[in-house]
C-alpha cells in the first residue's frame, strides 16, 4: 500500500511542468515572505533599517533633497503613475477589450475579476495592519492612506503579473509569452521601487507589497491554468 501511493505521488509530481512547479513555487514564497514581513513590522524590529534606506536616498545635509540629477525626480514621478489607480484601471480595461475581441471571454472575464479582487484585498491589507506613512523625509507626492503594504507595488504586481501571467496563455509564441512576463515584472519592480526615492514608503512597505501581489498573481495564474480555457470561444 505504501509502495503503490509513492508510485501516485510520483507520477502525479512528473506530470507537473516545470513553469507549473515555478509558479506553485512563487506562491508559497511571497506568502511565506509576506507573512514574515507582516510579524516583524508589527513588532517593530525594521524601524531602523526602514530608515536607513530612506534617509541614504537623501542628500546628507538636507533630507528634503533626493540623490541624482535634477531630472530624476520628474522621471520618478511618472514611472509612480504607473501604479497608479487611472493607469491600472486603463490598462485593465484595454486588457480586458483586447481579449474579449480575441474570442478569450473565460481569461477575459477571470482576468478582470482576478485584478478586481486584488484591489480589494490591498485595501483590506492596509486597513488591518493600520501602517502610518513614514516621516523622517519629506514625501515629494501628496499621499493620504496608509502605508503597509505599498498599495502602488502589490497594485502593480498583482494587475501587470496577473495581466502578464493570463495575456501570456493567450499567446502562440514562446518569445511573446516571456516578452509579456518580463514587462510586467520590469514595471512592478520599477513602480516599486519609484516608491521608495519618493519618501512616501518604507522599504518593507514595498517589499511586502511585492510579495502579496506576486502571491495573487500566481494564485490567479494556476487557477487559471487549471480551468480556465486558453483558446477562442
Amino acid at each position: 500500500m505504501l509502495q503503490r501511493l509513492r508510485t501516485i505521488i510520483a507520477e502525479r509530481f512528473m506530470t507537473f511542468e516545470p513553469l507549473g512547479l515555478i509558479m506553485f513555487s512563487l506562491l508559497a514564497g511571497s506568502l511565506f515572505l509576506f507573512i514574515s514581513l507582516t510579524g516583524i513590522v508589527i513588532d517593530g524590529e525594521t524601524h531602523e533599517f526602514d530608515e536607513r534606506i530612506l534617509l541614504a536616498l537623501r542628500q546628507a545635509g538636507d533630507p528634503s533633497v533626493p540623490i541624482g540629477p535634477y531630472w530624476l525626480t520628474h522621471a520618478v514621478g511618472d514611472i509612480t503613475a504607473l501604479g497608479g489607480i487611472t493607469v491600472l484601471s486603463l490598462m485593465t480595461v484595454l486588457a480586458t477589450i483586447y481579449l474579449l475581441l480575441a474570442g478569450r471571454r473565460s481569461i477575459a472575464v477571470f482576468m478582470f475579476l482576478s485584478i478586481l479582487g486584488g484591489w480589494l484585498l490591498s485595501n483590506l491589507l492596509k486597513l488591518g495592519v493600520a501602517r502610518p506613512r513614514p516621516d523622517i523625509v519629506p514625501h515629494l507626492v501628496n499621499v493620504h492612506d496608509l502605508s503597509f503594504p505599498s498599495g502602488h507595488a502589490m497594485l502593480s504586481a498583482v494587475t501587470y503579473l496577473t495581466l502578464a501571467a493570463l495575456l501570456s496563455r493567450a499567446e502562440q509564441y514562446r518569445s511573446t509569452r516571456i516578452f509579456f512576463l518580463a514587462t510586467g515584472i520590469l514595471l512592478t519592480l520599477l513602480v516599486g521601487l519609484s516608491r521608495l526615492y519618493l519618501g512616501v514608503h518604507y522599504p518593507t512597505d514595498v517589499m511586502a507589497g511585492w510579495c502579496a501581489g506576486a502571491a495573487w498573481a500566481a494564485g490567479c495564474w494556476i487557477v487559471a491554468r487549471r480551468y480556465i480555457s486558453s483558446r477562442a470561444s
